[in-house]
């Protein structure tokens, strides 16, 4: 497959102006001042992230424009307007604050994608606490790890979660009350520290002046798991509104009249950052669906919609590949001018395969939990290099450093990613881990933990995560690359590579395979497979194993988790898991 760079040219199915239409003026003239500018705030200088979302919306003539479409999995539909959601935060905002909640106390939510998390998530920041959302599929040592170190006052819950709750409460002593949302009003027996949702609503007043908070003020927190120890709290303060605002504005290109759907889940940073906050703070209407992935039922949310721009992650896009464009044909899709891509890096098949499925390619691009936002993507009015992270966001500085993070290494070479600190949404924290968070920092630098190399047009590419990086002869092969030739073979759905040890080599490469569906594991499978790569890497990068598996194990933002195919091969530890997909 020639994987040349898409040009512009090729992307010209955009119907309105881009909103970064010329890279190198608005990065020559980019001031954070100016983004600011832009929002509301406080009179105070102060800023607040659900008052940039929904408040000052309602002011305005968006007042009574649909803010979220939602879609229970169901079936079911909901409406809600910016007005209606001003309201409804406001009653949630009320109920901490009858519950004794003060400012800077946790908050946090253990719910399915149903409108009252959205409601909850808001409201909390407006009463000025730290919001923490959680994936409604964490079991009970996840939460109680999340909740104990986070010292979490209130719990938002549902009846059948709360089993889980259960488990553990009487370990979580800081926990005052846990608001149990009975949406599909189900008999529900109230335990120890338990209160209605739906009665603490209809009781609360729906006008609540919004605390205002300072720009330094913590705002969420998201926990992110390492190869060891516990999960640790990246906490993110009221100024990331500024990044969220930009980033949605200027990558996902957002305009006033689109409908917009981001499938992430609000437990994972990116459902936070482009699940709520950055496109409602440009008033765009958002599509939620609370259903797990299907290929079809995707389509249909977005041929129901009419999505115009449509972020997701790089493992939904393999898995819809392998579904065939015999589906996508299935449905009128042709809302779509713009999709993007982010958890992990997009493999070139994959945005070659965007332009053959919806004659529109996948923009990718990368950021982190810590990062807050996006730092470097891939534009509508730039090529696009397959299998690149693209370019620095605006008001970004990103370099490639030695391995001591020293100096900047010349184009074409491996290196350490860093970003030079501060930008608006960059994690003022690790929660209760201060010495880890100044261990990010060298010279004033961001270490991100990923190494990378950067191209003489200034693209950059992801190679792994410096633990994940193999070394086979003196040879560092990035597990990328070989999984992106793996995948590009005709049987391959997904792969995940490791190193493992070796006498001589010190490691040799490993894969990891799933197979599309009518193809079946055999030796041959294997022979053809290793051929294959052959024929697209050095030879030192080729799998000297390969080992079939129904499926690889992911985190629910679509990572495969590397680490945890090579504990298991190897006989390690496994460490924590709790973000492991089910």
């Amino acid at each position: 497959m020639n994987y040349s760079a898409i040009t512009k040219g090729n992307i010209e199915k955009m119907v309105v102006k881009p909103n970064l239409d010329d890279y190198q003026t608005i990065i020559s003239n980019f001031k954070w001042d100016n983004i600011y500018k832009e929002l509301d705030g406080f009179d105070n200088g102060g800023l607040n992230i659900a008052y940039e979302a929904i408040d000052r919306h309602v002011k305005t003539s968006l007042k009574d424009k649909p803010a979220l479409l939602w879609e229970g999995k169901h079936g079911e539909s909901e409406k809600y307007t910016f007005h209606d959601l001003y309201k409804l935060t406001n009653r949630f905002a009320n109920v901490l604050s009858k519950l004794g909640v003060q400012k800077g106390d946790r908050v946090f939510t253990y719910m399915d994608r149903t409108p009252e998390v959205y409601t909850c998530i808001l409201g909390t920041l407006k009463a000025g606490c730290v919001v923490g959302p959680l994936f409604s599929a964490f079991g009970p040592d996840a939460m109680k790890d999340r909740l104990e170190d986070s010292a979490a006052k209130i719990l938002v819950t549902t009846p059948k979660l709360a089993e889980t709750v259960h488990e553990i409460i009487n370990d979580l002593p800081a926990i005052e009350k846990i608001i149990i949302v009975n949406k599909e009003k189900t008999p529900y027996d109230f335990q120890a520290r338990e209160i209605s949702y739906e009665k603490l609503m209809e009781e609360a007043s729906d006008e609540f002046e919004t605390v205002k908070t300072d720009k330094e003020d913590y705002a969420i927190m998201h926990y992110t798991s390492g190869t060891t120890g516990k999960p640790k709290g990246a906490a993110h303060v009221h100024q990331a509104i500024m990044g969220h605002y930009a980033t949605a504005k200027y990558v996902l290109d957002i305009h006033p009249d689109d409908i917009y759907w981001c499938t992430a889940d609000p437990g994972w940073v990116t459902g936070t950052s482009y699940g709520i906050f950055g496109p409602w703070a440009n008033g765009v209407t958002q599509v939620v669906y609370e259903g797990g992935f299907s290929a079809g039922g995707w389509y249909r949310v977005i041929e129901k919609y009419k999505v115009t721009v449509w972020y997701t992650a790089p493992t939904a896009i393999r898995m819809l590949m392998k579904a065939g464009e015999k589906v996508v044909r299935k449905h009128d899709l042709g809302s779509l001018r713009y999709m993007c891509s982010v958890g992990e890096p997009l493999n070139p098949e994959a945005v070659i395969w965007g332009e053959q499925a919806f004659g529109l390619p996948f923009h990718d691009n990368w950021w982190q939990t810590e990062t807050g936002c996006i730092q470097i993507a891939n534009y509508p009015v730039q090529d696009i290099k397959p299998g690149s992270m693209g370019r620095p966001f605006p008001g970004v500085t990103a370099a490639i450093l030695d391995d001591n993070c020293e100096n900047e290494m010349p184009p074409g070479q491996e290196g350490n990613l860093v970003l030079k600190q501060y930008w608006p949404s960059m994690f003022r924290t690790y929660w209760n881990k201060k010495e880890l968070y100044d261990s990010r920092f060298k010279n004033g630098w961001y270490i991100t933990g990923d190494r990378a190399k950067k191209d003489e047009d200034g693209y950059f590419w992801f190679v792994g995560r410096a633990d994940d990086v193999i070394n086979t002869a003196g040879h560092l092969v990035g597990p990328f690359e070989v999984e992106s030739a793996l995948i590009e073979h005709p049987a391959v759905a997904e792969a995940g590579v490791i190193g493992i040890p070796d006498k001589i080599a010190m490691e040799v490469v490993k894969a990891f395979v799933s197979l599309k569906d009518g193809y079946e594991a055999s030796e041959d499978l294997k022979m053809d497979i290793k051929k294959f790569a052959r024929q697209k890497l050095h030879a030192l990068s080729c799998p000297k194993e390969i080992d079939f598996l129904p499926g690889l194990p992911k985190t629910r933002s679509g990572k495969i988790m590397r680490r945890l195919l090579k504990a298991r091969e190897l006989g390690l530890p496994e460490g924590d898991t709790s973000t492991l997909e089910e």
